[in-house]
This record gives structure tokens, sequence and C-alpha cells, in this order.
């Protein structure tokens, strides 16, 4: 389903939409130590879930790379694809897994971090890698139908989009 929207100065890019098949839902944990992004994706593979959503996961990371800069950027309307290192976090987020080629895993994964040791000073952003400190509680949606893709979008700095076919 294309749903689109007008506005009446300017034609907007079209929403894309797609009424999700639910499967199975997942109670999750992480170990302490556990890569999480490895953990995530060893998940999804010991399961069988090819696709699905993260609706919320809290953690403790030892250490994290989550995308940003402190440079001033060339493009500010580009993706900044740098990272910036942060350790002893609390973390809340949310996420997408999609398919990618050859029957892999693209986890899409948005952290907010708060900084232990400096009065939980906030950093919020895409989530790189993390190494678990403590636990990682998740819930995982496994999305049946219809396949979840991430290609590139060339025309957007090949940002990588998420579809519904």
């Amino acid at each position: 389903m294309v749903l689109n929207q007008t506005d009446t100065k300017e034609r907007r890019r079209e929403v894309k939409a797609s009424e999700l098949k639910a499967g199975r839902t997942f109670g999750v944990t992480f170990q302490h130590g556990d890569d999480f992004i490895g953990s995530l994706v060893g998940f999804c593979r010991e399961n069988d879930v090819r696709q699905g959503y993260i609706p919320m996961f809290i953690a403790g990371f030892a250490e994290a790379h989550i995308v940003g800069t402190c440079e001033k950027l060339k493009d500010p309307q580009a993706p900044v694809w740098t990272k910036v290192h942060v350790t002893n976090v609390e973390a809340l987020g949310c996420g997408t897994i999609a398919r990618g080629d050859a029957d892999g895993i693209l986890p899409h994964v948005h952290v907010a971090v708060g900084l232990k040791e400096h009065s939980a000073t906030a950093h919020a952003s895409h989530l790189l890698s993390a190494k678990v400190q403590f636990l990682t509680e998740m819930l995982v949606v496994e999305i049946l139908s219809p396949e979840m893709t991430r290609p590139k979008d060339r025309s957007l700095y090949d940002v990588p989009l998420l579809t519904f076919e």
C-alpha cells in the first residue's frame, strides 16, 4: 500500500506502508560480555527469525560505537558514517531486522545511551556495535510477511532503507 501525502505548497515523498503479519514473539536476554549485534544475529539464526522488529530493549553496555562526530559536517544533509565511542552506559533501544543477501540478517538498531559517570548525559543514534555489561533484556517480534529488505537508495547517499515486498 502506498499512501500519497500532498502539501499545498510542494509534493512530498510517498509514505510507504504495508500490513505486517506477525509470527512468534520472543523475550530474549544477552549475557555479560556478549557482543550485542553478534548475539542478536545468532539468536535470529538459531530461531529462524529472518525478519522482524524489536519494539524495545534495555541494556547495559561496557562500551559501544554509535554513529556521530564532533567534526563540522561538510554536507549537513548527508548521513554521518563516522562513529563515537562511549563506555559504561545504560541503553534503551529499538529496531528492525531485515533480510540481507544470501540469507543474511540485517539488524538496524537505534539507542539512547546515558553515560553513567557523567551524570547520565545522554546520546542517541544508530548503534554500530556494543559489548554487553551485566544484561540485555529484549523483545523480538517475528514478521512472517511481507518480505522486509534494506536495499541502498542511490539517490539518498546509499542509505539502506527498509522496504516491504
